[in-house]
Order: C-alpha cells, then sequence, then structure tokens
C-alpha cells in the first residue's frame, strides 16, 4: 500500500445521493463498504464529513442569521452525519470511534489527539466530528488540520469530480483534467480545491492532497495502493 494512515475527507453533500437534503442510507452504506475495503488492507482510516447536507453556517449568514449561532449549527450537523457513518461502518464490522471538538459526552468522546492516534493505531476508524471546534472555519480547515495532529501521510478528498479541473467540467466540456498539480500552481492558477485557510495550512505542513471520485466503487482502495486516480496536490 501506498499510505499507512489516511484522513478522508467527505462533503456532507455527498451523503444526500440522489435526495435534495439529509442522509441517503444507501450512500451511507456504499462508502461503509468502500472504508472496508480499504481497512481490510491495515490500512489506518481517519474521516472528517462536512454537515451541509444538513446545515452550512454561511448560507444562514447569508440569509440574516448570526453567523457565529449559524456555525455552531453546521458544526452539530457534521456530529449528526458523523454518527450515521458509524453506524454504517459497525453495520460492515468496521470497529469505530466518533470523536467530536464539540463535548456532546453522550454520543461521542471529546477529540483528544493522543486517544485518536491510539485508536487508529489499533485498527479503528476514527471519525472527527464537530468540525473545529470554532466558528469561522470550514470541514476543509479541520480535515487538515486533524489529519496534521494524527500524523496522516495524506489528505483524500473524496468529492463526485474525478479529480481537479482547469475548469468545473460539469459546466465545461472543454475543461481538462490534472493527473498531478502543485500546490503554488493551484494557487497560481486560482482553481479551487479546498478554501484558503486549509490549503495554505496543508501546504505548509507538507501535506499532500488527492481529489478523487469516492462515488466510484474501488476508486478509495486504487488511491490507497497509489494508481494515478484523481489528482494528487504536492509541493
Amino acid at each position: 500500500m501506498q499510505y499507512k494512515r489516511i484522513l478522508l475527507k467527505l462533503s456532507g453533500e455527498a451523503l444526500m445521493g440522489e435526495r435534495q437534503y439529509g442522509i441517503d442510507p444507501e450512500r451511507l452504506a456504499d462508502y461503509a463498504k468502500e472504508i472496508k475495503t480499504v481497512t481490510d488492507k491495515g490500512i489506518e482510516v481517519a474521516i472528517v464529513i462536512g454537515g451541509g447536507n444538513i446545515f452550512r453556517g454561511v448560507a444562514g449568514a447569508s440569509k440574516g442569521m448570526d453567523r457565529v449561532q449559524g456555525d455552531h449549527m453546521g458544526m452539530l450537523a457534521t456530529v449528526i452525519n458523523g454518527l450515521a457513518l458509524q453506524s454504517a461502518c459497525e453495520d460492515q464490522g468496521i470497529e469505530t470511534r466518533l470523536q467530536s471538538a464539540v463535548k456532546i459526552n453522550e454520543v461521542a468522546e471529546p477529540f483528544i489527539r493522543r486517544k485518536a492516534i491510539r485508536h487508529l493505531e489499533k485498527g479503528r476508524v476514527v471519525i472527527f466530528g464537530g468540525g473545529t471546534g470554532n466558528p469561522y472555519f470550514t470541514t476543509d480547515s479541520a480535515a487538515v488540520l486533524r489529519a496534521i495532529e494524527v500524523e496522516a501521510d495524506v489528505i483524500l478528498k473524496g468529492t463526485r469530480v474525478d479529480g481537479i479541473y482547469t475548469a468545473d467540467p460539469e459546466k465545461d466540456e472543454q475543461a481538462t483534467k490534472f493527473d498531478f498539480i502543485s500546490f503554488d500552481e493551484v494557487l497560481n492558477k486560482g482553481l479551487k480545491v479546498m478554501d484558503t485557510t486549509a490549503f495554505t495550512l496543508s501546504q505548509e505542513n507538507e501535506l499532500p492532497i488527492i481529489v478523487f471520485d469516492m462515488n466510484k466503487p474501488g476508486n478509495l482502495l486504487k488511491v490507497v495502493s497509489g494508481e494515478n486516480i484523481g489528482t494528487k496536490v504536492n509541493l
């Protein structure tokens, strides 16, 4: 395997499947099966999941809601998604732990770095909910932060497109895909991979990012195996 410990970043919207909002149990089950193919190979897996399928703080703020309140609601949404993903993973026989940056001791462990690393070493999948625990930071920032803290080898950003393109491939048929691209090139070309805070943090800590299509069966294992799937962002 190319990587020993990975941080998988999933968007909340990905959990909707074909729905307009909420959680699609079939999509959850598919993701859990993909995760199992990787854990069966001995790969240590940490996951950060968004909450956009339930609530987005930025969207709430744009409609007049207090931004801090909205972001706190978004953090709770990520915990809901984390619980759902945990249940789906355990249905596949994967031992998991859900840790939250927002203290909800009845449903999730508080985030403790050493404890998270120990869970990973024991082969448990660790799901990080609650974002960073602070408003004004996205789950992209949470993903990079947690990846650095648990010393992950790579951030795998699972999306519905198969990599980074010169333009939005869903809107521009002439868009071309990058197999490899540097952090500097992404910034110079103005490409959208993650929000600026998260992307800069990843660059400063020399943590590579791979953007790939999570919805295609087998892709996660291919990425971890080192196959040229998606787009790799490196120094």
